[in-house]
């Protein structure tokens, strides 16, 4: 990877271009022409000035760049909307506190820290992918708007909310930016971000927000969902100025549900997704319809999120990662069924991703015409989709994987550059950390919670790997490089690293959360939630040796470093409890039956807070301090002694505030992490309450308490700043431990120096810390160093995973260049050994659980032996004690024992006895439900008999005579409610058969006239272009248009036929008015007397025995209701009589009570007590008892005895003889009762006169006297009180019953009407009953008319179908005579000279006569078969004679093709045929027309029969009931009818009329003229309105053919012609159109690429051109150095002449003229090609034609040059062969030229 990333943390990477800085240059001149307000272009921000930098103690030299961020090799993929595009290869997507710029193609990474450090809520892409959006989080937070590709901070946006924004979107045209907070505010922003100012601003709603978008298709329209709700806004201007106006939708009553996702329609509609995978379809603010698939199946399994609307098609994703498309207009016009609110439809397209995937988020390439997306996945991968959906489109393919959810686990190799990690995705993955890149990935069955690399002590490759899983599972992996087992097996498997399984185990029933080495490397531990720490033995096979119960979950797992003398473990329990346990022997002896160790050497600490007393002891120290300052400022300020006292008086007070309490959170705060300092010391990191403090701990020497009860408190401890409400998570050190290194629990990482062997933590002062990880959820518990130190790696709850470097990236570059990670090489054997076994089922048993299970069955097995060897035994004794009975009891009896004597003991008797009272109880119990059952089954009887044996109660008055009796209730009459059977013809109706038999079956011959394919062969096409999936699809879909058009048409149509069909005629009534003469008709009438004769009883009000049986049932139920509820009125005045005569007995005794204290002249006579009287209470007599059923019992043996005499004598009967004895004992006691009352007043009353003798002769003084009157007068007023309460309770309770019984008297007179009314009712059952004999022989007459009836609306139905499929075949015989035509057209062709004539064969009307069948024998008919043919014979007719006579059939016409002829014949044959079967079938269509008609008549006249018969019925009975009597009682006042002012004696011509229906017809007199009034003023206005009809009618007809007109006009400047629009609607897609269209493609294709080519060709006649043109600038070049040479060597030769002596002139002379010769040719020769070459330059820039020079011929020419060696070549040829260069650079340009 480049330099820039591993930069700093922070530092921007630096990948701007020169073009696309020109490119925003641009863009930036033409914003600022476009807009005068926009913001100057000269404000720019920096990076380096607003990105959040590490926080950095004061005074300290802790450098800024500590740490240096290397890579991110995790993903938040649980974060809605955590994935954008910017351009085709770079995806952008936040990480914690940076956003990550990922290269899609080289998966190089770049970084942008968040400016506020703290965190980034939400990021978008501007639509231009020129700009991107960063909202972050903190306090306050900004938007800052980046610049792309140069990273650039472009705007900020400010004040948008309090602590963090959940979503942003921009505009459609990116013009608007829209923003919403999270809580507390919830904020909704619109920004013009260009500008960096507020347009609108509003709470959204008081519920999260999951996203928020602007409509593509309306700017001005919104929407945003989230937790239960979704919200539409609009952007509306008013008078104030423009505003945000936001609707909540309705669920109405759809479930509410959390909405992910959701799709803007263009017409305002949005359709959302729902919780349960369902699209919910929003119209307005409501619910229009939910979407789901047929028979009610979801749309998606889970949530369902829609995400685009494209090419017709609605997308959508959901959580079983499968992508949809829907049809966009099947979902627009959606609707309900009138059942459910459901609309079902299936997906048009569909695509499954994979299996665990759960799709949350897409964005789409931004490549146009691309159907590319890239996913979010939330299982922890990033997916790229195509979605195209064609043959070939592409599978998924998954560009990066990632871990899902928190990271449960981390750690190190201690050899070389390798991470592990671990999640509850269930995989395990390892990841080079320097070359930044992931080696393998396992996947198990559950999730991962713990990691531990095995140190070198234990694997000296460096490639075992211990995690622990949620299920309690251990499993051993090892890590090798699978390229080295090449060698061995034979096979090249693919990646650099694998994981294989070595053994699994199972320690624990729950999450495993640690797992430490022993630092020998002896022992595993292993620590779980469930309170469990198990040890393990390390070897090849891991051994269990036993486990240790501890107080609480286990957190985590700390050995003694090898500076303890002792080897122990440190367990940390997260409710606070830490115990140290001795390191287990593992030769030592173990229990058998269990693996928990015993009593192994531990002590304990339980952790109690000591913070509040920290925080008290700050305040006081604070306090002194102010005191002492105080103080000293008080002493130099001032000197008077009264004011020092008032202040110190002042002081005393200030010192007197409460001081902070001391609190104990309960329950205690959570235990974070620890480790050891010294032996029996360790430092504690508390969560919760406790946070803010490193505690210094120890174990304390008192262990013999409970460890559960302990509280232990910090013998010092540490203040971490900043860290109150961020405890620390992690704690690791450096190797060296000059480093210590804290995960925090908000994310952020914390680097503290120390000194050398600083154990108590002394030199912790100073820190380095910067955020990383998301500071509301990034929890930061794992955290490592690298096995050199030079690398920090962090692993959080966001499932983000850094790695950083304490070095600098150069010097990191440089120190590693030649280190590379190095995966250990497998084991020798490792390809033979099998696959360890794995454990795979949650459920399977731990080793404890394995080994208890073991156990238990062994101890089972034992004990059932035992029993079974104790059955034996007594078995045995049974036997042997059986023999000694027998023994016993053949002895004789003085010798025999006695059963006492065979008891051993009493006691087992005695606990036989308590064994059979137990099972007593036992059944009882048992039998308690049928006991209850018993009980109740006899009250029921007895009320059943009581209530039949009611009697008549008489309640008497006390002081009168009155008495009022109950009603004796008679029971119901038991008359028949059933209907009586009439035999109705509905199972005839039912029976009709369904297919009814045709009566006219075709001909035989027509089975012979198969419709024949007369047409002519189609022409042979040639094979058209074969079109692509696009153009298919365009063609179904146009295809499907049509059809939906053709379809809407015929509805329309229907919907016309419908409304004429609806349309009343012109002689038709207002259905309101029929209606109202109905109802006038059956309410109002004209109140006939039903004596008349054309008096007809309505059909409502019509009589039957049934309805009079009902009204009769009624009349008795109503009667013998009121008498019961008089009944019960009288029972509860018996009642209070009853209670009013205990009462009286009880106030009596109270009056003798109060004269037993008074004087004798002072008694008043109390009132006579009442006595419930026998007829008062029959019930008594029913009442029974023991001594009652004996007396029965001795009265009826006496009755037994004198039977005979008793029935000479007419005794009464035993019942009457033991009332009477009950009654007498009654009486008796009564007496009795009475004469001890006054023997109790006289033994009173002689006592008080002995009291007061004995008083007289006492002297009372002064007091007592006044005592003794007081006392008199209290009894005198109480006995007056009572007598008088008495006196009032009985005159009360005879009003009572006078009241009572004048209500009886009234309710007797109504019971007497009744009655009357009964027996009237009675006589009319009776009637009717004489009159159903009639009606039934009446009803079977019925029910023949109604059979023939239905036989005749059979008949009608199968004459209605024959008819329909006579005229169906009518249609097609003319259908198919055409078609004869048609092929006799085709088979002549054009311009045959013979058309006329055979035109006339194929015309011409011939009789054909069919011969008689013989009926002789079989072989004259079978001969006769051959014959039975329609023969052909002469047809005379008048107009045709002439022609006959001149045109002969049965020659073919001279010239004429024979074939030609024959067939014609033939199909005239064929047309004659169709004519007359066409005849028949025209026929019997007549017949059944007539048919239909008959019995159409036939039905109207049964129908008018069957009525009169019933009127005439009605009629009778109506007359025989108004010859019965009715009695009606009446009062003087009630009869008008007066004769000369008397009434008459004769009351026969009386009418009878109700008062209330009188008064009504009075008043219906005035009624009608106020009728007929309004009558006449809405006849008035009915004329104005039909008037008024008349003239819109005329309007309307003329505005249609305006209307017309407009649209005929409008077709003929559209089409230049009228056309039929239906037509033109209904036409699809022409195939021939397409290919065209595609071949015309195809050839454009075709001819580009040619272009394409012949570009080619000229770019390399061009490049050959400047070769050439270079090869002869050379020459020149050449040639002129040549002449400066010569020029050179002349002058040396003149200058060497003259220095020359005579001897050598001649010779040298010679030589020279010869040298000087050469080079003249020479000169020549360059002179002449120069000139040559000119010329060639001048026509080659001309592109004329080439001229060799004329020293060349054509034949030398070269091969062209076509590589760019050989124009090297050529280049250096030398000077001395110019020609050879210039011929091969000749040929090409010829050639280009040609």
């Amino acid at each position: 990877m480049s330099e820039e990333l591993t930069a700093p943390v922070g530092e921007e990477a630096e990948s701007t271009q020169t073009a696309s800085q020109d490119n925003t240059e641009v863009m930036e001149q033409e914003a600022e022409e476009e807009s005068d307000k926009q913001l100057c272009s000269e404000k720019n921000y920096e990076y380096e000035e607003l990105r959040s930098r590490p926080f950095i103690t004061p005074d300290s030299e802790i450098p800024e760049n500590l740490l240096h961020l290397s890579h991110s090799f995790g993903y938040d993929s649980g974060r809605r909307g955590n994935l954008q595009l910017l351009d085709d290869r770079t995806l952008i997507f936040i990480a914690g506190n940076l956003l990550i710029l990922l290269d899609v193609f080289t998966k190089e990474q770049r970084y942008l820290r968040s400016c506020s450090g703290g965190g980034i809520g939400s990021i978008t892409a501007h639509p231009c992918k020129e700009y991107f959006a960063v909202a972050e989080k903190g306090h306050y937070p900004d938007i800052i708007v980046y610049e792309y590709p140069s990273l650039q901070p472009y705007r900020i946006l400010r004040g948008g909310t309090e602590k963090a924004y959940s979503c942003v979107d921009f505009s459609s045209d990116g013009r608007l930016l829209a923003s919403v907070g999270s809580a507390p505010d919830y904020m909704l922003t619109l920004w013009d971000w260009k500008q960096e100012e507020v347009k609108l601003s509003c709470k959204a709603i008081s519920q999260d927000i999951y996203r928020l978008s602007f409509s593509p298709y309306n700017p001005g329209l919104l929407t945003s969902s989230g937790s239960g709700h979704i919200k539409f806004w609009k952007m509306e201007g008013t008078f104030t100025g423009m505003k945000l106006q936001g609707l909540i939708g309705h669920f109405g009553n759809t479930t509410a549900t959390d909405i992910e996702g959701y799709v803007g329609l263009p017409d305002g509609k949005v359709v959302s997704g729902s919780a349960w995978g369902n699209l919910l379809l929003w119209e307005a603010n409501g619910i229009k319809v939910e979407i789901c698939r047929k028979e009610g199946r979801n749309c998606h399994a889970g949530i369902v999120q829609p995400f685009t609307l494209e090419d017709g098609q609605l997308m959508t994703i959901g959580s079983d990662g499968v992508v949809r498309g829907w049809d966009f207009e099947s979902i627009d016009i959606a609707d309900s069924s009138s059942d459910s609110s459901r609309f079902e439809m299936e997906p048009l397209n569909e695509m499954v991703v994979g299996h665990n995937v759960c799709l949350s988020s897409m964005v789409k390439s931004s490549v146009p015409d691309s159907y590319i997306w890239f996913a979010q996945d939330s299982s922890g991968a990033i997916w790229k989709l195509d979605l195209s959906f064609t043959y070939t489109t592409p599978d998924p393919e998954c560009l990066f994987s990632f871990h899902a959810g928190p990271i449960q686990g981390l750690d190190v190799s201690r050899k070389s550059h390798l991470m592990a990690t671990t999640a509850v995705d269930r995989s395990v993955k390892v990841f080079d950390y320097l070359a930044k890149r992931e080696l393998t990935t396992s996947r198990f069955n559950q999730g991962g919670t713990a990691v531990r690399w095995a140190p070198p002590l234990v694997d000296q490759s460096g490639g075992l790997l211990v995690t622990g899983f949620e299920d309690g599972v251990v499993r051993l992996l090892e890590l090798y490089n699978p390229q080295r087992l090449h060698v061995v097996t034979g096979h090249n498997p693919k990646g650099d690293a694998k994981l294989r399984l070595k053994q699994a185990f199972k320690p624990h029933n729950a999450p495993v959360t640690a797992v430490a080495y022993e630092r020998n490397g002896e022992i595993l531990a292993t620590g779980s939630s469930d309170s469990t720490v198990f040890f393990f033995t390390v070897g090849e096979k891991y051994n269990p040796i036993g486990f240790v119960q501890v107080p609480g979950p286990v957190q985590a797992l700390e050995w003694s470093p090898h500076s303890h003398s002792e080897n122990r473990l440190l367990i940390l329990c997260q409710n606070g409890h830490v115990v140290e346990v001795q390191s287990p022997d593992p030769e030592a002896q173990r229990p058998a039956k269990t693996f928990q160790l015993p009593e192994m050497p531990s002590r304990y600490f339980r952790f109690r807070s000591i913070k509040s007393q920290i925080k008290r002891e700050e305040e006081i120290a604070r306090r002194c301090a102010v005191k002492e300052k105080k103080k000293k400022e008080r002493e130099e300020r001032m000197k008077d002694s009264k004011q020092l006292d008032a202040e110190e008086e002042e002081e005393e007070e200030e010192e007197e505030e409460e001081l902070p309490t001391i609190y104990i959170p309960n329950p205690p705060s959570p235990l974070y992490c620890g480790f050891y300092s010294q032996p029996g010391q360790f430092w504690l990191s508390m969560g919760g309450f406790d946070s803010g403090f490193l505690y210094h701990c120890k174990f304390s020497e008192e262990q013999d308490q409970d460890p559960k009860q302990r509280q232990d408190e910090p013998f010092d401890f540490l203040p971490i700043q900043n860290a109150d409400e961020d405890p620390i998570c992690s704690i690791t050190f450096s190797s060296n431990r000059q480093l210590l290194l804290c995960g925090m629990h908000s994310g952020c990482i914390r680097v503290y120096p120390l000194q050398p062997d600083d154990q108590s933590l002394t030199s912790m002062q100073a820190y380095w810390a910067l955020s990383v990880h998301d500071n509301q959820y990034g929890h930061l518990w794992h955290i490592c160093c690298g096995h050199d130190d030079h690398f920090v790696l962090t692993a959080g709850d966001d499932g983000n995973i850094f790695s950083f470097s304490l070095l600098p990236p150069e010097e990191l570059q440089k120190g590693l260049q030649r280190k590379r990670a190095k995966v250990p090489s497998p084991r020798v054997g490792l390809e033979n050994e099998a696959l360890a076994q794995d454990i795979e089922d949650p459920a399977a048993y731990s080793i404890e659980t394995a080994k208890q299970k073991l156990e238990k069955d062994r101890l089972r097995r034992e004990a059932e032996l035992k029993i079974a060897a104790k059955q034996k035994k007594l078995a045995e004794l049974q036997k042997k004690f059986k023999q000694l009975l027998n023994n016993n009891q053949s002895l004789s009896e003085h010798v025999r024992l006695k059963p006492q004597e065979l008891q051993l003991d009493h006691r087992f008797s005695e606990q036989v006895e308590r064994v059979k009272a137990q099972r007593v109880r036992e059944v009882r119990k048992h039998m308690g439900w049928e006991e209850e059952r018993c009980n109740i089954a006899l009250s029921k009887i007895q009320d059943w008999f009581r209530d039949s044996l009611e009697a008549v109660v008489t309640v008497v008055a006390i002081r009168t005579d009155h008495r009022v009796s109950t009603y004796h209730l008679p029971v119901l009459t038991e008359l028949s409610t059933q209907p009586r059977h009439q035999s109705r013809p509905d199972r005839d109706l039912a029976a009709a058969p369904e297919l009814r038999r045709s009566r006219a079956e075709p001909a035989n011959d027509s089975s012979k006239l198969e419709e024949e394919e007369v047409l002519r062969q189609p022409k042979a096409r040639p094979a058209g272009i074969k079109l692509g999936f696009r153009q298919l699809e365009r063609l179904r879909k146009v295809a499907e248009k049509a059809e939906q058009a053709r379809a809407k048409i015929e509805k329309r149509k229907q919907e016309w036929a419908q409304l004429y069909a609806e349309k009343p005629s012109e002689d038709c009534e207002d259905p309101q008015d029929v209606q109202a003469i109905r109802e006038a008709e059956e309410n109002i009438g004209d109140l006939k007397l039903k004596s008349a004769k054309d008096f007809m009883v309505p059909k409502h009000l019509r009589m039957n025995t049934e309805r009079k049986r009902a009204q009769l049932i009624g009349l008795e139920e109503n009667i013998r209701g009121k008498q019961t509820e008089m009944n019960g009125r009288i029972m509860a005045l018996r009642d209070s009589k009853v209670r009013l005569v205990s009462q009286l007995r009880d106030q009596a005794q109270q009056v003798q009570r109060v004269q037993q204290r008074l004087a004798a002249h002072l008694h008043r006579p109390p009132p006579n007590l009442p006595n419930i009287l026998p007829e008062e209470t029959p019930e008594k007599r029913l009442r029974y008892s023991k001594a009652t059923l004996e007396r029965y019992q001795v009265l009826r043996e006496k009755s037994l005895q004198t039977m005979e005499q008793d029935e000479q004598e007419g005794v009464t009967t035993l019942l009457e003889q033991l009332e009477k004895l009950m009654e007498g004992e009654e009486g008796k006691e009564e007496e009795r009762e009475e004469e001890g009352t006054p023997s109790l007043s006289a033994s009173s009353l002689t006592r008080e006169e002995e009291e007061t003798a004995v008083e007289e002769g006492v002297e009372l003084s002064n007091l007592e006297e006044e005592l003794q009157m007081e006392e008199e007068i209290r009894l005198l007023h109480e006995q007056d009180c009572l007598l008088e309460q008495m006196e009032t309770s009985v005159c009360e309770f005879d009003a009572k019953l006078r009241l009572l019984h004048h209500e009886k008297l009234r309710l007797d007179w109504q019971l007497k009407q009744a009655d009357l009314c009964q027996l009237t009712l009675y006589q009319e059952l009776v009637l009717l009953k004489e009159f159903e004999r009639k009606e039934e022989s009446l009803q079977e007459k019925l029910n023949e008319q109604l059979k023939e009836e239905s036989n005749i609306k059979s008949k009608m139905e199968e004459c209605n179908e024959e008819l329909e499929l006579t005229q169906g075949e009518i249609a097609k015989l003319e259908e198919r005579k055409k078609a004869v035509t048609a092929a006799f057209q085709a088979l002549l062709g054009e311009e045959n000279k013979f058309e006329e004539d055979l035109t006339k064969v194929f015309k011409k009307k011939i009789k054909r006569v069919k011969k008689k069948e013989q009926t002789a024998s079989k072989e004259k008919e079978e001969e006769s078969d051959e014959d039975d043919y329609w023969d052909v014979g002469d047809y005379h007719d008048s107009d045709t004679d002439e022609e006959e006579a001149a045109l002969d059939d049965s020659v073919c016409p001279p010239n004429c093709d024979p074939d030609l002829f024959k067939e014609t014949l033939q199909l005239r044959e064929r047309r004659l045929d169709l004519e007359e079967l066409l005849a028949e079938k025209k026929k019997s269509a007549e017949a059944l027309k007539t048919e239909c008609d008959t019995l159409v008549k036939k039905e109207k006249s049964l129908k008018s029969r069957w009525k009169e018969a019933e009127d005439d019925m009605d009629r009778d009975k109506q007359q025989k009931m108004n010859e019965l009597d009715v009695v009606v009682p009446l009062r003087l006042n009630q009869i008008e009818f007066v004769s000369n002012g008397s009434v008459p004696s004769d009351l026969s011509p009386a009418l009878l009329l109700d008062k209330t229906e009188l008064s009504r017809l009075q008043e219906r007199t005035d009624q009608l003229s106020l009728e007929k009034s309004e009558q006449r003023d809405l006849y008035c206005q009915a004329r104005q309105q039909h008037v008024r009809l008349l003239h819109d009618r005329k309007y309307m007809d003329a505005k249609i053919q305006g209307l017309e007109k407009q649209c005929d006009q409008q077709m003929m400047m559209k089409f230049g012609r009228l056309v039929d629009l239906e037509g033109l609607m209904t036409l699809s897609g022409s195939r021939a159109l397409e290919e065209l269209k595609q071949e015309k493609l195809l050839r454009e294709a075709a001819y580009a690429k040619e272009i394409k080519q012949w570009d080619a060709k000229v770019d390399e006649a061009r490049q050959a051109l400047t070769e050439v043109t270079r090869c002869n600038t050379e020459c020149l070049l050449s040639m002129t150095r040549l002449l400066d040479q010569k020029k050179e060597l002349e002058n040396k030769l003149n200058a060497r002449q003259k220095k020359k002596g005579q001897q050598f002139q001649d010779y040298r002379r010679r030589v020279d003229q010869e040298a000087i010769q050469r080079l003249q040719e020479l000169v020549k020769t360059q002179s002449q090609e120069a000139e040559d070459l000119r010329r060639e330059i001048y026509h080659l820039s001309l592109k004329g034609v080439h001229v060799l020079p004329p020293n060349l011929a054509p034949k030398n020419r070269l091969t062209p040059l076509l590589t760019k060696a050989h124009h090297t070549h050529t280049g250096r040829q030398g000077p001395g062969r110019p020609s050879q260069q210039l011929k091969a650079q000749q040929s090409p340009i010829k050639q280009g030229a040609n």
